[in-house]
């Protein structure tokens, strides 16, 4: 009687890909933390939103991005679209090695304005 081999193992399941978000409504600062990964490296699209609501003349907004404690980008802009929200976006990409986590802070400012919304996601590529 032939006995049949048995079958091979099955191969490993992909690794689903990461996707942190952080939503700080009206706040001024949010702070988004992606832990460390002791297994493999990667890779993160990551954008930063934050959404005011002009009340005057004269009204500006301004946003900071700070990754792992050193300044990424700022700017700051006049308000527009009166009755209307205006926004302000950066985007950026980071590779994490083996081990390394990351910490990202967006500070605001809105002079005149209503602060509507900021948000921070992360997603890997």
């Amino acid at each position: 009687m032939k006995k049949t081999p048995p079958a091979p193992p099955a191969p490993a399941p992909a690794t689903k890909p990461e996707r942190w978000r952080i939503d700080a409504g009206d706040a001024d600062v949010a702070t988004l933390v992606i832990p460390a990964d002791s297994l493999r490296l990667r890779r993160f699209e990551i954008d930063c939103r934050f959404v005011v609501m002009r009340l005057s003349d004269g009204a500006t907004h301004g946003m900071r991005v700070d990754v792992d404690g050193d300044l990424e980008w700022t700017r700051q802009a006049p308000t527009e679209n009166p009755g209307h929200t205006d926004s302000m976006d950066y985007h950026f990409r980071r590779e994490l090695a083996v081990g390394q986590a990351l910490r990202i802070v967006v500070k605001t400012q809105a002079k005149q304005a209503r602060r509507v919304a900021l948000t921070i996601e992360a997603d890997e590529a």
